[in-house]
């Protein structure tokens, strides 16, 4: 095999998978690190949120809902469901002064229960969904599916829109007020109780748009919520607890340093370098690459 053959039919499909499941990844790591940074709180129940936009897809295109109308929905749909779980669950146990245990176990019960609801609903066994965007199309002479450059420019689009919200908008001026301060924010009028349910809401969105992304290209299954968002968490991690820009530098940087070790090493293996990876940042860094959101 030549150069441009390797190129052309290895490399470039490969990063292109990559760069696939790292803006997947960095649209449920984005929810995950605003509401750390606002909320501070640990969700482990997050995974299951992008779990239930990817199977929004099996259930309303088994409906007879178009896929694109699935896109729209599924975080709409998602937006009760997740003010719901702050309001009841959340709220009443991080105003305490082990937030993060707390937390940490009221989200990880959530996540256990919502997994078990996905068994019962839909059974143990993985489902795909049809490839709405079938076919490929030829990018300076690689040729690459639709459905794949589809999703990496939507992703770009919502990440800017992500940022443009929270550095550009009077709501993304009251998150990062909040999280700098919450009683400094709420005695300048902030509501700082409706900000972290629609903080959490947006998150939670996010991950539900990651879901039906994913769908038609990997398997849905009831426990793939749990297996992602130790990928999530990685991200989080190695970016910065709380940051935007490390969120979205650190789940692209992941997604393909994975993809290209797995050219060279089993694809478990791949998986087992990237958490070597986060690991040494944790050594050598352990703060991630950038500041929080309400100091950055």
């Amino acid at each position: 095999m030549n150069v441009f053959d390797y190129l052309n039919f290895v490399l470039a499909p490969q990063l292109l998978n990559g760069l696939t499941f790292g803006i997947a990844l960095v649209l449920v790591a984005l929810g995950l690190t605003i509401i750390f940074g606002l909320l501070d709180v640990l969700n482990l129940g997050h995974g299951e949120f992008y779990a239930f936009g990817a199977f929004s897809v099996i259930a309303l295109a088994g409906a007879g809902v178009n896929f694109w109308v699935i896109l729209v929905m599924a975080p709409v749909l998602m937006i009760p469901l997740a003010v719901l779980v702050e309001r009841t669950l959340i709220r009443p146990v991080y105003s305490g002064g082990d937030r993060h245990v707390s937390t940490l176990l009221v989200t990880f019960g959530l996540s256990l229960v919502m997994e078990d609801v996905l068994k019962l609903a839909f059974g143990p066994n993985s489902h795909r969904p049809e490839n709405p965007l079938p076919g490929a199309s030829s990018l300076f002479g690689i040729v690459m599916p639709n459905y794949r450059i589809f999703l990496c420019v939507l992703g770009i689009v919502l990440i800017l829109v992500v940022a443009w919200i929270v550095y550009r908008t009077r709501f993304g001026s009251m998150v990062r007020a909040a999280a700098f301060d919450s009683k400094m924010a709420a005695s300048l009028g902030v509501p700082v109780s409706v900000v972290y349910s629609a903080t959490f809401a947006l998150g939670a969105g996010l991950a539900a748009i990651a879901g039906v992304l994913l769908a038609p290209i990997y398997s849905v299954f009831p426990t793939m919520g749990r297996d992602f968002i130790l990928m999530a968490f990685s991200v989080v991690i190695i970016g910065g607890m709380g940051s935007i820009a490390g969120a979205v530098f650190a789940g692209i940087l992941l997604a393909l340093v994975g993809s290209l070790a797995s050219l060279v090493i089993p694809p478990v293996w791949a998986e087992t370098l990237v958490f070597a990876v986060m690991v040494v940042f944790l050594m050598l860094r352990p703060q991630g690459l950038f500041g929080r959101i309400g100091h950055a």
